[in-house]
């Protein structure tokens, strides 16, 4: 057993015996610790375990075929789950997968997930299981908050998911968000961020988890494509640059974080990147340069690095991963753009490889060779693990954030 798998272990007899409720020394710093046998701890989800660390678990589909395993990073175990007909994309939330396909989106409850209270965060596991079929194709942005998912599709429109029924193990019927444009809708703070509407669809709006609005942000967004959500708040990318949307005591506020320089619509950021709650994000800049954007600095650096397939990044001190079009892997510092570290890791032409992050560890899936690679990004890119599978994996998500 390695020293992860001894710590998990660990970790899970406690969080086994806090829900039990004898051993109230796993909850120090909760006054839930001093409560009898019969409360409930601090944090107590039933049916769920707590850990002392983010359970990571990778997501993986096989474009041909469409098998599908769940790889457990804390255990090595893979689980098999029901294949999708022609799947098309993987998206996560953090806790589920989003397999798209021509029949609909499959949904997959991946058994792992975080919860940050700000000043706190719990980890839980579960059972991993296959949970059904959203209605509809061409799925192009999930998004969820502890009560509802907003799936929004490539053409236009966003249905709303019940959450709680969706961690009950069932697809809820969708509720249509009805003048919600073509951008991403984002719950956040138990409202809706909706990007795109208004006279010149440059304006974010703030509505009800009902769907009713509540205000436009007076900071527009021209263009929207792109969206993270962060510490800081939830991040759109716009023509000129990006938009930081934030909350306090109720109210929203939008604050532009332009780009330095002049930018070609070809060269703008349209997707992130990043590590789960981060607030240092990547995207592809153009043919040959990737964009950092500081959300807590307000600050854009543009980074040469070659054609690259992807990009992504840990953030606070962390490089700048970037896995070239000729199948290698390189390490970038930020703040000087100069190249620290390189690997030949794929063959060239991989072109649906993914870089997942987390804090210590980066994950590449390479298809042609049926494994995923872990990578040691604080030590020159040293392979740490490698995993062989039986499918190829096109498509790769990390759930357990």
């Amino acid at each position: 057993m390695t020293p992860r798998k001894t710590r998990t272990a660990a970790a899970l007899s406690c969080a086994a015996l806090v829900g039990s409720g004898l051993l109230a020394g796993c909850q120090s710093g909760h006054d839930d610790a001093k409560a009898p046998s019969s409360a409930k701890p601090h944090g107590y989800v039933e049916g769920a375990e707590e850990a002392s660390e983010q359970q990571s678990r990778l997501i993986l589909a096989d474009a041909d075929t469409g098998a599908v395993r769940v790889l457990d990073l804390i255990t090595e175990d893979i689980t098999s789950l029901k294949g999708r007909d022609d799947v098309q994309g993987l998206r996560t939330d953090g806790r589920f997968a989003y397999l798209s396909a021509a029949g609909g989106t499959g949904v997959v409850d991946s058994g792992a997930w975080t919860v940050d209270h700000g000043d706190h965060v719990h980890y839980y596991r579960t059972a991993i299981r296959d949970v059904g079929l959203i209605a509809g194709t061409g799925i192009a942005h999930i998004h969820s908050d502890q009560a509802v998912t907003a799936v929004s599709s490539a053409s236009g429109g966003t249905q709303l998911l019940d959450r709680k029924r969706l961690e009950g193990g069932t697809v809820p019927r969708g509720t249509e968000l009805t003048g919600a444009g073509g951008g991403s809708v984002v719950p956040y703070k138990e409202h809706l961020l909706v990007p795109a509407v208004g006279a010149g669809k440059d304006s974010v709006e703030v509505r009800g988890r009902d769907g009713a609005r509540v205000t436009a942000l007076d900071e527009p967004c021209a263009k929207a494509r792109g969206e993270a959500v962060t510490r800081r708040g939830v991040v759109f990318g716009c023509a000129d640059g990006a938009l930081l949307v934030s909350e306090d005591d109720g109210t929203f506020d939008a604050e532009k974080i332009p780009y330095s320089t002049e930018v070609k619509a070809s060269e703008r950021a349209v997707e992130f990147r990043h590590r789960a709650g981060s607030t240092t994000l990547a995207a592809r800049s153009g043919d040959n340069a990737v964009w950092v954007l500081d959300v807590t600095d307000r600050s854009w650096t543009r980074v040469r690095t070659g054609p690259v397939v992807t990009v992504n990044t840990a953030g606070e001190g962390a490089p700048l991963l970037a896995l070239g079009k000729d199948g290698s892997l390189s390490a970038y510092d930020i703040t000087t753009g100069k190249s620290v570290a390189r690997k030949e890791l794929l063959p060239e032409g991989a072109g649906s490889a993914a870089i997942e992050v987390d804090t210590a560890r980066a994950y590449v899936n390479d298809a042609t060779a049926q494994k995923v690679y872990e990578i040691d990004y604080s030590d020159r890119l040293r392979l740490a693990r490698t995993f062989p599978l039986d499918i190829a994996p096109t498509y790769m998500v990390e759930t357990g954030r």
